[in-house]
């Protein structure tokens, strides 16, 4: 298991997994659900993604039962035209082929059910949780749920409802039950959290006035960001419940 992030093959993949890949030189990652067959399905915002319109069909009933890759994800072209990319009108749960995923970045697979001491000490946030993963097929479910669900998964915010949001909703079923600054996201709550905001404010002048003061200041930063990291993981905080994908649209209030 890598302290950044844990790089997989495509070919290694198994339906139900929690993917994701790199983006704009490692800024963030975008994250979706492997449902089998080369297909992907992932929550974007739905002006990047493209419209539903021009498909003939306003549902997907594929046999996605744990099926492996069967196809070479070399070429980097798509693999299946005729699903890839389809999503409702007003929704940004989207289906793609593992090539149109990835794009040009390399593929990484997601820890679930990670150690306490492992998790905090990845380098990023967004690799990783303390949750366990539900069943394969319970995750592949509610990925298709809500692909071909009208609402899909409300509306995106890339702080409070991303792409890791629906991604650990699928995984695992669990939900925020307030209304929070941010979501589940770990690598939005490792950014909010990050160590580096309050030692520019408090631990710099500590390192002019004192270099004894200034270690003491780090360690208390460095340890209030490692311990704010784990209270806001999936995993172990307070404010998540369990919600069956037919109640998301009702729970969320869209």
């Amino acid at each position: 298991m890598g302290y950044l992030s844990h790089r997989v093959d495509p070919n290694e993949l198994e339906p139900g997994d929690h993917i994701y890949t790199w983006r704009a030189a490692f800024t963030y990652a975008h994250h979706g659900i492997y449902v089998g067959e080369d297909m992907v399905v992932h929550f974007t915002a739905p002006e990047t993604a493209s419209s539903g319109s021009r498909w003939n069909f306003t549902s997907i009933d594929i046999g996605f039962s744990l099926q492996k890759s069967r196809q070479n994800h070399d070429t980097g072209s798509c693999l299946c035209t005729y699903y890839c990319g389809f999503r409702q009108s007003e929704s940004g749960v989207t289906i793609s082929c593992l090539n149109c995923f990835i794009g040009t970045g390399s593929l990484y697979l997601y820890q679930y059910g990670v150690n306490k001491c492992a998790h905090v000490s990845k380098l990023r946030g967004g690799t990783s949780t303390t949750a366990p993963s539900d069943p394969p097929q319970d995750v592949i479910d509610r990925a298709m749920y809500l692909l071909n669900s009208e609402t899909g998964f409300g509306k995106y915010n890339v702080v409070r409802n991303n792409c890791e949001d629906f991604a650990l909703y699928c995984k695992t079923g669990l939900l925020v039950h307030v209304k929070p600054a941010t979501g589940s996201s770990g690598q939005v709550n490792f950014l909010v959290n990050a160590p580096w905001k309050p030692a520019l404010v408090s631990v710099l002048p500590k390192v002019v006035c004192s270099t004894t003061m200034g270690a003491l200041a780090v360690g208390v930063t460095v340890g209030t960001h490692y311990w704010n990291k784990y209270k806001t993981d999936i995993g172990v905080r307070d404010d998540v419940v369990k919600v069956k994908v037919e109640d998301v649209g009702s729970f969320r209030g869209f």
